[in-house]
């Protein structure tokens, strides 16, 4: 196997989140600024993961069964581009949830393609996953350290052409990819046998806690921070904190997984993310507990992650990944981050930020009893990615 496709992988997941870096943390602050209530911004923001639960399985279901996953990133990559505009040309609500929907029904579709077309190509190296994907986090980095900066110096809506230039960039870089060799005589399978065992079943719904969970940092942390009084551009270093930790723990995991079970990592993660959602809800005053809290996004995501990826790829056949990929992505950041960021937009304005992250901090608890309770401690020296 050649580096060429390691290194357009790598290329492709830098623009992928660094899109998102220069959106997620900023997005909500200028859906603020032109005067939408913390309902309708949490509808909005929530757009994301509803797409997430909808579109991916048809997209995947189209990749396993005609093997062109690269045909349809571009594509969707190109529909997401164009679907973009719509924040150019009007600041009302109805046609930014028409236009974000279109958006992210089709923005949806690439992530799980192209991570089932990783673990493809690596077939052979399944420890590099891990080395690829650290690229996207570097891609986060750079532009939610980036934007924080100049939005201290320029208008709140600068941040629309970054996000449009940076949705180009995925497009160019999406037509540098190629498809894994004879992915197209791989034989799909059903996989409702696999779906059926109780350890997927726990898994899944753990990982829908989990995100949700994470649904009010991603809609209100940057107005959490910016309404206790910091800065956009230390709100940047908090968000690249937390990536710079989820870094390492992409390099540590091959390692780690050598020593400790899966179901202990998984444990482990969801232990601390309730500790990370109580910190960011009570203790926001606190700069050195904002930073731990930060911190620990290496395991609340970073880890979490990680091993999730393996059990999907040691659970599910090689013709299946693509399905397995997009149902993960439906049901933990589809389903799961559409009703956290719900419940989050609910709570907001009644109950204030303190019960909101503490509510994230419940879910995270009831995700740990489900790891508990449902994933087997028989993974010790699995290969984590």
């Amino acid at each position: 196997m050649t580096i060429l496709p390691h290194g357009c992988l790598a290329v492709w997941y830098f623009w992928y989140f660094a899109f998102i870096g220069a959106f997620l943390p900023y997005f909500a602050l200028y859906l603020q600024s032109v005067g939408l209530s913390a309902g309708r911004i949490a509808v909005l923001m929530s757009l994301g993961q509803l797409m997430r639960l909808l579109s991916p399985l048809l997209w995947s279901w189209l990749a396993d069964r005609g093997g062109r996953r690269v045909r349809l990133v571009i594509g969707s990559t190109a529909a997401s581009l164009a679907s973009f505009c719509v924040v150019f040309l009007t600041e009302d609500f109805v046609a930014l949830f028409i236009g974000m929907a279109i958006l992210h029904f089709f923005w949806s579709a690439s992530l799980p393609l192209v991570e089932a077309l990783t673990l493809g190509h690596l077939a052979e190296h399944p420890e590099r996953y891990g080395r690829i994907r650290l690229w996207g986090s570097v891609g986060f980095i750079a532009a939610v350290m980036g934007v924080g900066l100049l939005l201290d110096a320029a208008p709140i809506a600068s941040q629309l052409w970054v996000s449009w230039a940076l949705l180009l960039g995925t497009l160019l870089s999406a037509l540098t990819l190629r498809e894994v060799k004879g992915h197209a005589d791989l034989v799909a399978g059903p996989i409702v046998a696999v779906l059926r065992q109780r350890k997927v079943v726990f898994l899944l719904a753990a990982g829908l806690l989990m995100t949700a969970a994470h649904g009010a940092l991603y809609v209100f942390y940057s107005i959490h921070l910016v309404a206790h009084g910091y800065g956009k551009s230390l709100v940047g270093v908090l968000w690249t904190l937390g990536v710079v930790a989820e870094i390492f723990v992409f390099l540590l995991m091959p390692r780690i997984s050598l020593q400790v079970s899966m179901r202990r990592i998984l444990l482990a993660c969801f232990a601390l993310a309730v500790l990370r959602f109580m910190l960011i809800g009570w203790a926001v005053d606190f700069l050195v507990l904002l930073v731990l809290a930060q911190l620990l996004h290496g395991a609340s995501f970073g880890a979490h992650h990680a091993a999730t990826m393996a059990a999907l790829n040691r659970w599910f056949a090689a013709g299946q990944q693509a399905r397995a990929q997009a149902l993960y992505g439906s049901v933990a950041y589809g389903a799961g981050g559409l009703c956290g960021a719900l419940l989050a937009g609910a709570l907001w304005e009644s109950a204030g930020a303190a019960i909101t992250f503490s509510a994230a901090s419940a879910l995270a608890l009831a995700g740990l009893i489900l790891v508990w309770r449902g994933v087997p401690g028989d993974s010790q020296g699995a290969p984590v990615r």
